[in-house]
């Protein structure tokens, strides 16, 4: 599930406190907007066109590094150096995510190790002086249970997540459907037939 607070109340009440694994998109995308809000807060004392420049490049600051190109490895340098908190930010990030690779990866059942390299991250943010990451980690520790439970039974809502996407894309495009059956034979026909590669209409 996603981490609404209203929903996993109302889950909890109705199936009897089951095991909640919180969706991965969901909890990575806090250090992500931790990492956006710090860049939105030191462009402002940036030259008006360094500003500018930031904002439309803000991409370089969540791909990984080796997918980078040399230019826009230029541009995450020149930003970077431009703001010591900045800097800091994206270094967590970076933390972050080894953290989250050796929790995909690590041998099953010793989901211990995993915690401790989590709390080591939380050390270093609340080193950091950072609110937009120590904001992200109270989220965090407040579901760090469901966390850690995606890491166990590795489940995940991309599948679903990626459906209703392209469901709200089909919509967008057709400026709505009228009538629901038009707008499932739709749905249909695109996961049937999009491995050809043609219009089907």
């Amino acid at each position: 599930m996603d981490m609404s607070h209203t929903f996993k109340a109302a889950v909890n009440k109705a199936l009897n406190n089951p095991i909640i694994v919180a969706d991965r998109f969901h909890f990575c995308r806090y250090i992500n907007w931790a990492v956006d809000r710090v860049r939105q807060r030191v462009q402002k004392d940036f030259h008006d066109y360094d500003r500018r420049k930031c904002k439309r490049m803000k991409h370089v600051f969540h791909k990984p590094y080796a997918l980078l190109s040399e230019k826009q490895r230029w541009y995450l340098e020149r930003y970077l150096g431009l703001s010591s908190e900045l800097k800091v930010a994206y270094d967590l990030k970076e933390a972050y995510k080894k953290w989250f690779e050796l929790a995909k990866y690590e041998e099953e059942g010793n989901i211990k190790k995993v915690k401790e390299h989590l709390y080591a991250f939380y050390d270093l943010v609340h080193a950091s002086g950072l609110d937009e990451f120590v904001s992200a980690i109270h989220t965090f520790k407040n579901w760090q249970t469901e966390i850690m439970n995606s890491f166990i039974f590795d489940y995940s809502n991309g599948l679903v997540e990626g459906l209703n996407n392209q469901t709200k894309v089909f919509k967008r495009n057709a400026f709505g459907f009228y009538r629901h059956d038009r707008l499932r034979a739709r749905i249909l026909m695109h996961h049937q037939f999009k491995k050809i590669g043609k219009n089907i209409g």
